[in-house]
Parts: C-alpha cells; sequence; structure tokens
C-alpha cells in the first residue's frame, strides 16, 4: 500500500515525519545525488482497522534477516509478537527515504526510528483507550494486540487495537524523544524469532524478482560490449561498428532489437525465444584499444597513480625506526579483485506504459532504490517523482552486482517497445559485469621492543575506486566513461594495537576496472594487513599472538571478546617451533587469532559490532591444500534483537570469508575480467565446511551494533596466522589455494616433495 492510499485511509492511526531534501553524500563517498523531495509524509508504523499492524524501512533485507529483526522491535514496543507485524522494506512510494543499505547500519542507525514510532503509536493507543473505557492510563494494560483494563464495577474491559482505530484517522508526527521501554523489560527484542520471511519462500509465494509475471509481459536479452568489467575510457559507449537486425527477424517470437549507443537488446515473446535471438544476432564491433594489463592485479595498483590522504599521525614514527635497539618488520599485502558471485544472475522487470499519471514501475533487487530511482530518472531523463522502485528479494550479494544495471536495461527496452519487459541476465553477464570487490594494496612498517612491546606503526593502503555508474547510461552516453575517484579506502585503516607513535595513510586512486563495494569495503583487507602483521611481529619478539594482541588493546570490550574466544576454543601459547616446521610430517597442524572492529563509513568513521576468530587448519605440505577444521569465531554485537539472526549472520560470514581467502580471485585477460562461470570462479563447498563454534557476547542492554559484515573482517588473518603456524610459512595475498601455498613451501625449503607419514 502506498503512503497516499494509507494516509487517506480512515480507520488508521500512523506515525510520519515530513520529507526533507535527501543528505547529499561527502566528498568521494557513494551515496545518491538525488535532490527529490516527496509532497505526501513518509510513515513508519501504521495501525489500521482490519487488525493489520505495518512497519516501514528504507533499507532492504539482503539475506540478513533484518524483516525479522524489524518487526521484532515494532512488535516490542507494541506488545505483541514479531509474526503480526508486516514490514515493508525499500518499496520507494511505500517507505520512508533512509538512504543505502550499507555499513552494517539497518539495526544499528535507521531502526531508531522505527522504534520510537512504535512506542509513539502504543502511547496514542493507550490514550484512546482511556477515553473509550474512562480509564487512566496508568490502569491499563497491553498485551497482544489489544487494550484491557478494570472498569468501575471491576469488570474487565478490553479493545483490540482494531476496534480502537475503526473510524479514525490519526497521522502522529513522528518524536524521537518518545519514551521506549528499558531493555530490562524487553519480552521481544533479544528473544530468538523464526525468520518471518521464511514461510512465503517455503510455500512458493511470490518474493523473489525473477518470478515477477505482469500483464503483457514481454522476455530480454543483453548482448553486451567486448569491453567486459571496463566503465571508464573513450571507446565505452561509443565501439559498436554495426548490428544486423536482419539476422534474427525470422526467429520466432523476436518482437524488437534496441540499439542506443552501445546498447543492444533482443525483445521476444518468451524468454528461450529471446535468448535463441540474442545468440544468434550479427554485431560488429569495433577494434577494443589495448587496456592496462592485469594479470598482476598487485603490482598494476601499486604502479598506479594515486593521491596520498592522510588520516592520523601520533608521536615520532620515523624517530623510532631510526633506533638500533628495537625489532622492526617492513611488509606489503595484497587483496585480490573478487565477485560477489550471486548463486542467481540479476534479474528485474520493467513498465514504462503510461499508468495513473503516468507513473514508471520497476521490480528490482536492488540494494539502495532510492539510489536506482536517481539513477534512472537520469538515465531516461525523466523526474524521479515518475518512478516507482518495487523491492524484491533477489540473489545474496552483500555489495553491488548487477542488480542495478539490469533494471537500466530492462527500462530501456520496456520505453522502447511499449510494454512491460523483463531482462534475465546471463551467468556469463552478471561475472564479467557485475562490479567487482576492488584489489587492495596495504603496506606496513613496524617496531618493537625485544620484549615485545610495540613502539611505532606506519600503515598504508592502496585502493583503487568504487563508483560504478549504472551500465546502462554510459553505454548510451548518458553518463561519461571517466574514472571517478571515492575515498573508500579508509575503512577500519587505524590498527586496533596501539602504539605511542604511529602514522596510517590511505592512497585513493581511480578505478582499474568496474568495481563497487563488496562485503567488508576496504576494512577487511585492511584487518588482513593489520592483523597478520600483529601476528608476525608477536613471534619474531617470542611472544604468544594472543598475548602480544591483548597486551596492544585498549578496548575493554575487545580485551573481553578476545579472552572469552580463547577460553571457548582451548587457546595455548604459541611458541616458535622450528623443529615442528622443519619435520616431514606431510600434514601441519596450526592455529590462528585475529580480532577486529569493523569501522565503517568517512574516516574517521564509527564502529559496528567486535568480533575475533581462532582458526584451526591442517595444510597438506605435498599437495598444498588447506583444510580448516574448526573455526572458533565471537561477537560483540551489543543487544541483539534476534540472537539467532546474529547466529546465522555469524555463520554466513564464516562461509563466504573462507571461500574468499582459500579459493576467490577473479582472473584477467588483456586487462578484462575472464572468469564467466563457475568453472572460472570456484566457490567453497558443503564438503568443505569446518565446524563451527560461536561466542555471543551477553551484552543486552547496550545500543545495537552492526552484525551484517563485522564477523568478515578477522577471518582471513586468522588463517593466514594459523597456515604459518602450522608451517612456518608466512602468506601475504589472499587466495590461499593449494598452488599458492605450495609455491611458498617451496620457497622455503618445506614442501615435501613425496608423501611422507600420514595425518
Amino acid at each position: 500500500m502506498n503512503r497516499s492510499a494509507l494516509l487517506a485511509r480512515h480507520g488508521c492511526l500512523t506515525v510520519v515525519r515530513q520529507p526533507v531534501t535527501p543528505v547529499k553524500p561527502a566528498p568521494g563517498q557513494p551515496g545518491s545525488h538525488s535532490t527529490f523531495v516527496p509532497d505526501v509524509a513518509e510513515i513508519f508504523v501504521a495501525i489500521l482497522d482490519d487488525g493489520r499492524i505495518l512497519g516501514f524501512n528504507g533499507h532492504v533485507d539482503l539475506g540478513t534477516g533484518i524483516r525479522t529483526s524489524l518487526a521484532q522491535i515494532v512488535a516490542e514496543e507494541l506488545d505483541v509478537l514479531a509474526q503480526d507485524v508486516s514490514m515493508e522494506l525499500g518499496h520507494t512510494a511505500a517507505t520512508p527515504n533512509q538512504g543505502p543499505t550499507i555499513a552494517s547500519a539497518t539495526i544499528q542507525i535507521s531502526a531508531t526510528p522505527l522504534r520510537c514510532a512504535a512506542a509513539q503509536a502504543r502511547t496514542a493507543l493507550m490514550a484512546l483507550a482511556s477515553r473509550r473505557f474512562g480509564i487512566d492510563v496508568s490502569h491499563l494494560h497491553c498485551d497482544g494486540g489489544q487494550i484491557f483494563g478494570n472498569g468501575p464495577q471491576g469488570e474487565v474491559v478490553k479493545a483490540t487495537f482494531a476496534e480502537l482505530v475503526r473510524g479514525q484517522k490519526i497521522a502522529l508526527a513522528l518524536d524521537l524523544d518518545t519514551p521506549v521501554k528499558d531493555p530490562s523489560t524487553y519480552r521481544v527484542v533479544g528473544q530468538s524469532t523464526r525468520r518471518v520471511d521464511l514461510p512465503a519462500k517455503a510455500t512458493g509465494a511470490l518474493t523473489f524478482v525473477h518470478d515477477v509475471r505482469v500483464p503483457g509481459m514481454l522476455h530480454a536479452r543483453v548482448v553486451r560490449p567486448p569491453y567486459s568489467g571496463i566503465d571508464a575510457g573513450g571507446f565505452v559507449g561509443n565501439l559498436l561498428a554495426s548490428v544486423d537486425k536482419a539476422s534474427v527477424e525470422d526467429l520466432p517470437g523476436v518482437r524488437a532489437v534496441v540499439v542506443i549507443g552501445d546498447f543492444i537488446g533482443v525483445v521476444a515473446q518468451r524468454e528461450e525465444q529471446a535468448i535463441r535471438a540474442a545468440q544468434a544476432l550479427r554485431v560488429t564491433w569495433k577494434p577494443l584499444p589495448s587496456l592496462p594489463a592485469m594479470d598482476d592485479p598487485a603490482s598494476t595498483i601499486a604502479a598506479a597513480p594515486a593521491v596520498r590522504r592522510p588520516l592520523l599521525t601520533e608521536g615520532d614514527v620515523d624517530t623510532v625506526f631510526a633506533r638500533d635497539d628495537v625489532v622492526t618488520l617492513s611488509r606489503t599485502y595484497a587483496w585480490p579483485y573478487q565477485m560477489h558471485g550471486s548463486i542467481g544472475p540479476s534479474c528485474a522487470v520493467a513498465d514504462y506504459r503510461a499508468q495513473g499519471e503516468g507513473r514508471i514501475t520497476v521490480w528490482s533487487g536492488t540494494q539502495n532504490p532510492v539510489s536506482l530511482r536517481f539513477d534512472l530518472a537520469q538515465l531516461i531523463g525523466r523526474e524521479e517523482a515518475d518512478i516507482d522502485i518495487v523491492r524484491m528479494e533477489a540473489s545474496g550479494c552483500y555489495g553491488r552486482n548487477c542488480a542495478d544495471d539490469v533494471c537500466g536495461d530492462a527500462l530501456l527496452l520496456s520505453r522502447a517497445v511499449g510494454a512491460p519487459v523483463r531482462v534475465q541476465l546471463s551467468r556469463a553477464d552478471e561475472h564479467l559485469w557485475e562490479p567487482k570487490g576492488t584489489g587492495q594494496v596495504m603496506t606496513v612498517r613496524g617496531a618493537a621492543t625485544p620484549a615485545g612491546e610495540l613502539l611505532a606503526y606506519d600503515f598504508s593502503t592502496r585502493y583503487p575506486s568504487n563508483d560504478a555508474p549504472l551500465l546502462a547510461s554510459l553505454l548510451i552516453g548518458v553518463v561519461a566513461p571517466q574514472a571517478r575517484v571515492f575515498e573508500m579506502g579508509d575503512r577500519t585503516a587505524v590498527s586496533p594495537y596501539v602504539s605511542r607513535h604511529r602514522r596510517f595513510a590511505c592512497d585513493d586512486m581511480a578505478p582499474l576496472v568496474r568495481a563497487s563495494w563488496f562485503r567488508g569495503v576496504s576494512a577487511l583487507p585492511n584487518s588482513f594487513a593489520h592483523d597478520s602483521f600483529a601476528d608476525e611481529m608477536a613471534w619474531s619478539t617470542g611472544v604468544d599472538p594472543l598475548a602480544f594482541k591483548l597486551r596492544h588493546l585498549d578496548d575493554a570490550r575487545a580485551v573481553e571478546l578476545l579472552d572469552a574466544v580463547a577460553a571457548r576454543a582451548g587457546w595455548t601459547p604459541r611458541v616458535q617451533d622450528t623443529a615442528r616446521w622443519d619435520g616431514d610430517e606431510r600434514f601441519a597442524r596450526g592455529r590462528g587469532v585475529a580480532y577486529a572492529r569493523y569501522v565503517h563509513s568517512r574516516f574517521p568513521g564509527f564502529g559496528a559490532a567486535w568480533s575475533a576468530w581462532i582458526a584451526d587448519v591442517v595444510v597438506d605440505r605435498v599437495t598444498g591444500e588447506v583444510r580448516v577444521e574448526r573455526v572458533t569465531v565471537g561477537q560483540d554485537t551489543g543487544t541483539m534483537v534476534n540472537p539467532d539472526g546474529v547466529r546465522h549472520q555469524l555463520h554466513g560470514n564464516v562461509v563466504q570469508v573462507l571461500s574468499r581467502s582459500l579459493k576467490e580471485r577473479v582472473r584477467f585477460v588483456d586487462g578484462r575480467p575472464a572468469s564467466r562461470e563457475w568453472g572460472g570462479y570456484p566457490i567453497l563447498t558443503f564438503a568443505e565446511l569446518p565446524k563451527l563454534d560461536v561466542v555471543l557476547m551477553p551484552r543486552q542492554g547496550e545500543p545495537p551494533m552492526g552484525a551484517g559484515e563485522s564477523a568478515s573482517v578477522p577471518g582471513p588473518a586468522a588463517l593466514a596466522n594459523a597456515i604459518f603456524d602450522a608451517t612456518g610459512v608466512r602468506l601475504y595475498a589472499p587466495p590461499f589455494t593449494p598452488e599458492t601455498v605450495r609455491a611458498a613451501l617451496a620457497r622455503q625449503g618445506r614442501l615435501l616433495r613425496q608423501a611422507a607419514t600420514t595425518a
């Protein structure tokens, strides 16, 4: 139900705020440049006379379960069950503009007004009941969707929410100072709750954008240019030589071949007809200019022009490094380009036909509905007010895949043929063109006393940009194909391990290939460097790595978390043992520990949840294979709305980051991404999953922290540290594939040329 219809409805109590001009993103930061202000109030909570309780949030559920957690927040303040609340997420005609769904910020930030709105609705309902019964509010109780009390004669009086709002049309202005419940009284928040979205998915109800069907809908496929994964350069949008439309005109079902600049789409009556026609269409492209080599992305990143942006300087780093009584190390770490790797290729349906007042509807799996609306308006030269984004479920992405791009494709084709059009990307389209998680290079120097006290730390990170404008806008020339620099390499760039002298900087760079944010953004690679280096400093000074890290943390909650994870894992001090490393055992076992707090947004940013890993691995010194036997992962999330939801997020983070650390790397040929299918981009399989033990810190009553990304951040360092503990070989760049590990073992003379002792 859209806002206008709801606000005009009798038998309804709403809590609203007047729309304001959207906040412009800070320089160098992602976000929409929209200035559109709706003329209808934004609704956060609605109580209807048909018994429905509705909640509205501008963020979307990317598989993290926030639909359930947000429903719990509303339910808690209204004294109902989570399943009694229906959440609308991300629908631009219904939900408030709360910006993009990024940085694990939904519960941490955007849930606050929802909580206050629900509390405000409860207060209003109690006042309605008080007037209805002639009983002071202090003598009334609220539970299970009704308010009850004792009448003048001691009789029980009660009324449901629906009865109280019948005949009413109440709109309350959102008050963020509304008193809310004391966490000690919570009955719903903090309780593990079944996902409210699963029944519909289990029964095949319409939830996924891939399943949307509209009367009169046609199907389409796109034919992409040969410069896959490149979005900057004079050839972008200008490479098409010719299209032989006659080559498919006799194929069954073909309705149109649409050509605009370098954008090509084939529209047909049925999906298989569109696929066949797209494959058969004869297209000639001009020669593609040579592109910068990406055979070794780390070297390319290290050599590319960059602008240094100082972040933090304390003490006198250079003086400490000049001393001759300290242990010094200098290391360079690299992170590969990676894919979001959505299991289902992106899909969208667009209807450009005039409906009512000429509105345009796009059904999308986007992460950022408001930003997408702006981009689509720019694409077709219409006002944002003309476009509705209906946000549907889609394949998991944890960052921006092709979900927005396919909406641009569908909208251009719908406009061209005057009918609703569904575009489903192929696997190759998704793999080649999705904006990649960018590569990164981190350089670290450290100095410590021989006894293991960290004295100085010098860190810089090089981060190619990740703007990735809407692909259709680039292909038809609406957006110029110019490299744009985003300042996003500074997430968790400051090490959590303190010293009196330290210096941190970020080298901001133009993109090398098409890239966008990915789970953990730059924080995950930065933390890989921080915690790998801390581990190496500990070994170099003869100190147990856990003891070294605990010694240099000044955050009490971080210390308590590490202690709890170590206790659960049964950590024993690790000491240098060259006999173990140089032995002839084929299967070497090791443990690694790592800690991080995901600090996101523009530096200095703010923190999400605290997380720590202890990983147990077995390294095959013949094949180089790394088998992760067990991961003990802990997290301090503050107040957990749904503990099971948080636990599931830790599971998902661990599985994905194991895959990213052990297997995932985009390969390039002639400067372009070359992985077209899963054979060229392997991911972790079920058989490779380790035992997983989760530690959740009891922090109910503390502010809730974002849980969607935090548990990923320490993972790669924990694995690298465990591999070192097992083999004595330090790895500085994931993925830790068998080939990588074998080469590292061979360089240090620790590779077994034939099978020796079995495990």
